[in-house]
């Protein structure tokens, strides 16, 4: 659980992270969409780490900043409260817990562009 991120929920703040890797899954209507996976997610004000790894959409704002792996990037994120976990009612399971994310990132600007090896 992202227990930093607890204290901000609501608010738009200026986050710096390491672009490690894209990816792509299938989203809820069956087609496929690319994400981008950021790692070291740090508070630009407080300079403390928020979360160790977060999963996006590489949206416009990603494309147009023209990031690349290894990539240093600061944007701008809400922080939002979330569920998280399985639920059967049939059977009578309920992992479901309350987690936290950042989403909406706009702003986004390559701080230092490197090339992975």
């Amino acid at each position: 659980m992202r227990k930093r991120l607890s204290q901000d929920v609501g608010l738009r703040k200026r986050f710096s992270a390491l672009v490690e890797r894209f990816g792509k899954k299938v989203n809820y209507k069956g087609y496929s969409e690319e994400t981008i996976l950021l790692k070291n997610i740090t508070d630009i004000d407080s300079h403390e780490i928020v979360a160790d790894h977060l999963w996006f959409a590489f949206s416009l704002a990603f494309q147009k900043a023209k990031i690349t792996e290894g990539s240093s990037i600061e944007f701008d994120a809400r922080v939002k409260e979330y569920k998280k976990g399985y639920v059967n009612k049939k059977i009578g399971i309920n992992t479901r817990k309350k987690d936290f994310k950042l989403s909406n990132p706009t702003k986004v600007l390559v701080v230092k562009s490197e090339l992975k090896i």
